[in-house]
């Protein structure tokens, strides 16, 4: 199945609206941005521009609107039926590209749905995307046998934690959390935030 017909009305009722098999919630969406935001205003780092690159339904990107008023936040999707519905930007994480970097790029739920290659193409552009903060969601191989697969799209590939971090690595310095800053830091991270 082509990857664009795989992301269908079908796909986001199963695995976001359907609260019997959906993988999240609005409301752990509203978590996850209150924490990114937090982390962010302690280490006192700006948030002007805001990019959520398979932004999805909008939760995440509505949250962080909420969280950082002022700032102009951009969803960019592949899946042509969310575009169509929300009126996103489309766009792959590959490829896309903006004429200024944002101070927080958000990417959750993409990667793994990516072979090598592309994925590797993906963290390079989200590397180029970001100026301040990335904040990255990935299902890696040490995950699976852990997470709930009624809810968990199985159609995905997976890597080790250490294949991210290789790859990461060269661009970013994690922060815990799925927090990561762009190398080099703007910001002061003692040793321990960053291990």
């Amino acid at each position: 199945m082509d990857s664009e017909e795989r992301f269908d009305a079908r796909y986001y009722e199963r695995y976001y609206k359907n609260p019997r098999t959906r993988a999240t919630t609005p409301q752990a969406v509203r978590r996850q941005a209150a924490f990114v935001a937090s982390y962010l205003r302690h280490l006192d780092l700006p948030v002007r521009r805001v990019l959520d690159i398979g932004c999805g339904l909008g939760w995440m990107l509505g949250a962080l609107q909420n969280e950082f008023p002022k700032a102009r936040c951009t969803g960019v999707e592949y899946s042509t039926h969310l575009c169509r519905k929300y009126g996103w930007t489309q766009g792959s994480v590959t490829d896309f590209s903006a004429r200024a970097p944002f101070d927080l790029v958000v990417c959750h739920d993409v990667l793994p749905s990516l072979d090598d290659a592309r994925c590797r193409a993906a963290i390079a552009n989200l590397a180029r995307l970001c100026r301040g903060a990335l904040y990255l969601g990935v299902l890696t191989a040490e995950d699976w046998d852990h997470c709930d697969r009624a809810r968990t799209d199985p159609d995905v590939h997976l890597r080790s934690a250490a294949w991210y971090a290789r790859l990461l690595g060269k661009h970013f310095q994690s922060v815990g959390g799925g927090v990561f800053i762009k190398k080099p830091a703007a910001v002061t991270l003692w040793s321990l935030e960053t291990i």
